[in-house]
């Protein structure tokens, strides 16, 4: 049995695969970035919206498995 996921994901995963290899290395520090700052934030109590973090954290995740693929395919 295949899952169905939301088109917001099928649209979040076409625009990562569209990102040249520079992009997406800089994509993922930027995702980077935000994640850790987003975590400094949620500690100090001035977090807003805690989803945030798992949106972050869910994209990072996104933009790492398209780096990883194209290195398995470059080989």
């Amino acid at each position: 049995m295949s899952k169905k996921y939301p088109k917001s994901v099928n649209k979040a995963m076409k625009q990562i695969s569209d990102l040249k290899q520079d992009e997406l290395v800089a994509r993922d520090a930027e995702l980077r970035k935000e994640k850790f700052l987003l975590r400094a934030q949620a500690k100090s109590g001035q977090l807003e919206n805690p989803a945030k973090i798992r949106t972050a954290r869910r994209n990072l995740a996104r933009v790492m498995t398209e780096i990883n693929k194209r290195a398995k395919a470059g080989k």
